[in-house]
């Protein structure tokens, strides 16, 4: 009971039999609480130490208990100091923190436009999308083009089950090969199953981050997100990015659904290959638009011409754009 004031279970029953039998010595304290001598000497020199007992003037060598209205109270006081202490400390820790906040978004936008934020390095990055997600309390709106590390994920799934806690709504919107990819789709299976929403589509434009519909995050290059982000938070690009999402998304299949196919048996997946081998894409391109391997490019590729009897890529694109295809 008095172990958050201090005390060990041993010292504590040392303590309760000495209030009631003060003349008791080491050995029939240790035979009473069942432990070893040594024990013993170890909860009395804590209970001295703790101003519990203090030497006896009637018997040299020997302690006498400290009535627990005085010495529990000693101890309590203690604490308190203690814990006054460590809340001062705390309030100067937090003032640091928020002059070093301070200093560091000054430094970041001094001297650059108030809506645009260039962030580069993947720490930066890092911190900078913790603090995005730190703020965001409505909605946020992600699209995701590439397949991601497995650590990435997991960094990934962390900051969104914390938003997924507060209430924060979340869609994002993948390529349909994340279907295929099987740490991709255990990520995906992982943010529907705690509340989020998850659709896929064929292609999508490069990735990009909306929070709250005010503040959005795009790669300075789309070709390697590494090189840096942009934050933006200018309302006409923001609302722009917003309606380019949900464009994507209305045309976007739910995780949970199958890739459908239409009235004449087409996946969306199938008809936009058409369409990029129609405007001049080879297989290696059509297949990093597509976010698939080269080779499953060519067994797709494969499979429409048989299904539409074409001997050429050439006559597929002509039975394909008759058949309504295209």
């Amino acid at each position: 009971m008095l172990e958050y004031l201090g005390l060990d279970a041993t010292a504590e029953g040392v303590y309760r039999l000495m209030l009631a039998n003060p003349d008791w010595g080491v050995a029939r304290l240790a035979d009473e609480l069942d432990v070893e001598p040594k024990q013993i000497h170890a909860a009395l020199d804590e209970l001295f130490e703790l101003s519990l007992l203090r030497e006896s003037v009637e018997r040299d060598g020997h302690f006498r208990p400290v009535s627990p209205g005085v010495g529990l109270q000693s101890l309590i006081a203690r604490q308190q100091a203690d814990l006054d202490r460590r809340q001062q400390q705390i309030a100067e820790s937090q003032a640091a923190m928020a002059a070093m906040v301070a200093e560091f978004t000054d430094r970041q936008t001094n001297d650059r436009p108030a809506d645009v934020e260039h962030v580069i390095g993947m720490d930066m990055i890092q911190r900078r999308l913790e603090d995005l997600a730190e703020s965001v309390r409505v909605e946020a709106l992600s699209i995701m083009p590439t397949m991601q590390t497995p650590e990435a994920l997991t960094v990934a799934m962390r900051n969104n089950t914390g938003l997924l806690a507060r209430g924060v709504t979340i869609r994002t919107a993948m390529q349909d090969c994340a279907r295929n990819d099987k740490p991709t789709l255990a990520y995906a299976q992982s943010l529907t199953d705690a509340g989020a929403e998850v659709r896929t589509v064929p292609v999508l434009p490069p990735r990009m981050l909306v929070s709250d519909r005010s503040t959005a995050i795009v790669p300075i290059d789309p070709a390697d997100t590494r090189a840096g982000v942009l934050v933006l938070t200018g309302r006409g690009v923001v609302a722009s990015l917003v309606a380019l999402f949900e464009q994507v998304w209305n045309t976007a299949v739910p995780l949970g659904a199958s890739k459908a196919r239409d009235r004449q048996g087409v996946t969306a997946q199938e008809r936009e290959l058409l369409n990029l081998l129609a405007q001049g894409h080879t297989d290696e391109s059509a297949a990093k638009r597509l976010g698939v391997s080269e080779r499953t490019c060519r067994r797709m590729m494969a499979d429409l011409m048989e299904r539409l009897g074409a001997r050429s890529r050439f006559e597929a694109g002509l039975l394909a754009a008759r058949e309504g295809w295209l």
